[in-house]
């Protein structure tokens, strides 16, 4: 069941919980589906408290707990942030992201615990700006917690790849393919964007434009929120890395170092494509630019043409005595003459001088 399909209304009893995974330090072990009530009796028989004892500070990344839950949680249900308060011993930090609606990327220590704030795409992507939405995470030893009010792609992925036999064996690895998904989601959302831009970038070049400024424009807006909602995450997970908690080993830290590379290219890739975006942008206002040019061009070419003969016309349709040819057999076709030179003339005069521009 997807994390869309989930959106429909939940029991009381499920708090708003999606989704809930008992995994173990032996990977080759399944993650079990655990409900709320399973996930309140698995915290009560594991305390934070008991954790920290189980050895000194500076053990407990040797010492990993054999087991932990990861808990996804709907917060349009109004019992979800309740149940969190009452059972999952967050820190104030989680709460306070969640009051303050911030949807900056940062990732940052509270005490034992790591709080994130990720941005990722609506489970519906239209390619819209608007079709961004947040995730809130906590994570230590023991429990990763995820929140969002919209259905995302990456946690509906990473649910897919955990029902299929994908088991981290910590809760930092488990962040670690978290946070590589989403990159894999964003590596595609920036694939099918560029092969939206290739297609309009044949259409320009073939000069077939299909309202092609409005259509870069929603691209270039999509990738430019995009990076400045995403573009924090590789320093802020760099920045925690250097201090990172005293649980979290050697290898999950190379780990998260690792995805972070990742997602820094991913980040340079979506750039390349913005810069992409803003030549055909440009390219396609010389386009309108030359197309208004040749029309006013034209214009210009008609309304000279016309001169000629609209200033003998006035002249020669004035009411008053003395008029020139008025009692010649031949006036009009001498009239039709000099009407015929000037306008010739003015033609020579209009088509050098666009010669000399161009």
């Amino acid at each position: 069941m997807s994390d869309a399909i989930s959106d429909r209304p939940l029991a009381a009893p499920d708090a708003g919980l999606i989704c809930g995974w008992r995994f173990f330090q032996d990977s080759s072990e399944p993650a079990q589906p655990v409900t709320a009530d399973e996930a309140v009796a698995w915290l009560a028989a594991h305390p934070e408290d008991e954790a920290d004892s189980a050895g000194e500070p500076e053990n407990k990344a040797s010492q990993p707990n054999k087991e932990f839950l990861w808990l996804h949680f709907n917060l349009s249900n109004a019992l979800s942030q309740r149940w969190l308060e009452r059972h999952a011993a967050l820190p104030d930090t989680f709460f306070e992201a969640l009051q303050e609606g911030l949807t900056s990327t940062r990732i940052e220590r509270a005490d034992d615990w790591l709080v994130a704030v990720l941005n990722d795409v609506n489970f519906e992507f239209n390619f819209e700006s608007a079709d961004l939405a947040t995730l809130w995470i906590g994570v230590n030893d023991r429990l990763v917690v995820s929140a969002r009010s919209k259905p995302l792609r990456t946690v509906d992925q990473l649910r897919a790849a955990v029902r299929s036999g994908d088991s981290p064996a910590t809760t930092a690895e488990l962040l670690e393919h978290l946070m590589r998904t989403q990159a894999d989601v964003l590596v595609k959302v920036v694939r099918e964007t560029t092969a939206k831009v290739d297609r309009i970038e044949d259409a320009i070049l073939a000069r077939r434009f299909d309202h092609p400024r409005a259509q870069l424009g929603k691209l270039r807006r999509l990738l430019v929120r995009l990076q400045r909602l995403l573009a924090p995450e590789p320093s802020a997970l760099f920045r925690l890395l250097q201090h990172p908690p005293l649980w979290m080993s050697e290898d999950d830290r190379q780990g998260l170092a690792a995805a972070s590379e990742e997602f820094s290219l991913m980040l340079r890739d979506m750039q390349t494509l913005q810069e992409r975006i803003k030549f055909l942008q440009e390219e396609v206002a010389a386009a309108v630019n030359e197309d208004n040019s040749k029309s006013l061009f034209v214009l210009t070419v008609v309304t000279v043409l016309a001169l000629p003969i609209n200033i003998l016309a006035g002249l020669f349709g004035m009411n008053v005595g003395g008029i020139p040819l008025a009692q010649d057999e031949h006036g009009f076709w001498i009239v039709v003459f000099i009407v015929f030179a000037f306008t010739v003339i003015a033609a020579w005069l209009a088509f050098r001088r666009k010669r000399s521009d161009d």
